[in-house]
């Protein structure tokens, strides 16, 4: 009996924590879909499914939702593609082997406030460092941030770049897995590198495969610092995100109510979206 109420001690601090800081912040927000509050007035008036309604007719959201879509369609091939490449040349045993995980993992690590400034610098159109670099080449500049071509393609590839490390981590460590004895048979059996590595590595891949495309795009529908950094949603809200437009409904338009409709719609896409990719991808998966 004294074990048993010691475990209840032991493990009330988490239940707190996940009562006060999880469960009634989403339940607040569920109430919050059905009334209407500008955050600092006390009366907050029920308004049954009138925010729902809204969202259906809102164009403005439909287009923060196909951004955010098409982020994520040119963002995860990107980034999957370049980590598996980095991830099977780090696991070579290469000279500064050690230095370059490091260095790759370092923008992980780093804030994505400073990143977003750094590469807004680099992509700028007149004194950016890339555009510079494609002049001295002979080429013309090119829009990167200004564009509604160039601009979502461009948050998506500082993203890749931001995140590229921790993939490549999981990536080793799925590699590490892979038994050497499956390698060394099919060496015997006459197999070249590329054959090894689309019979063997790539399906024992499967488990990171499926954990990286998951967690892809959750982040993928999370995205606002870049874009609200880099763009500030534009040119013509062709970069802005659906979170971005929940911080500014929120915020800005100090909307709460219709904030917490989005939020909670863009909650069960994501939660939709990820349990398709789970039973879509886990058939070819072993563990």
């Amino acid at each position: 009996m004294k074990g048993k109420r010691a475990g209840y001690w032991l493990v009330l601090p988490y239940v707190v924590f996940l009562l006060v800081f999880m469960a009634y912040p989403v339940l607040f927000s569920v109430w919050l879909t059905f009334h209407d509050w500008n955050l600092v007035s006390p009366d907050i008036p029920f308004v049954g499914l009138e925010n729902y309604k809204r969202l259906l007719n809102d164009d403005l959201f439909f287009k923060a939702l196909w951004n955010t879509l098409r982020f994520i369609l040119i963002n995860i091939p990107l980034q999957i593609g370049l980590a598996l490449i980095l991830a099977v040349a780090l696991n070579q045993p290469l000279k500064g082997r050690g230095f370059f995980r490091g260095a790759y993992f370092l923008p992980v690590v780093t804030s994505g406030v400073v990143i977003s400034f750094l590469w807004a610098w680099m992509l700028s159109t007149d004194d950016g460092l890339i555009n510079g670099l494609l002049q001295k080449a002979g080429l013309h500049p090119v829009p990167w941030l200004t564009s509604e071509t160039w601009a979502m393609p461009s948050i998506a590839w500082v993203a890749a770049w931001k995140n590229l490390g921790y993939y490549v981590v999981i990536f080793l460590a799925g590699l590490q897995s892979i038994p050497k004895q499956l390698y060394e048979a099919a060496r015997i059996d006459g197999a070249t590198s590329l054959q090894c590595f689309f019979r063997i590595t790539i399906p024992m891949l499967n488990p990171a495969m499926l954990l990286v495309v998951i967690l892809s795009t959750i982040n993928g529908f999370q995205l606002f610092t870049e874009p609200y950094i880099m763009t500030g949603g534009g040119p013509a809200n062709s970069s802005l995100s659906v979170v971005m437009y929940i911080y500014k409904n929120a915020f800005q338009s100090l909307d709460m109510g219709y904030a917490a409709t989005i939020g909670l719609v863009l909650a069960l896409i994501i939660l939709s979206v990820s349990m398709i990719q789970k039973r879509l991808l886990e058939k070819d998966v072993t563990y």
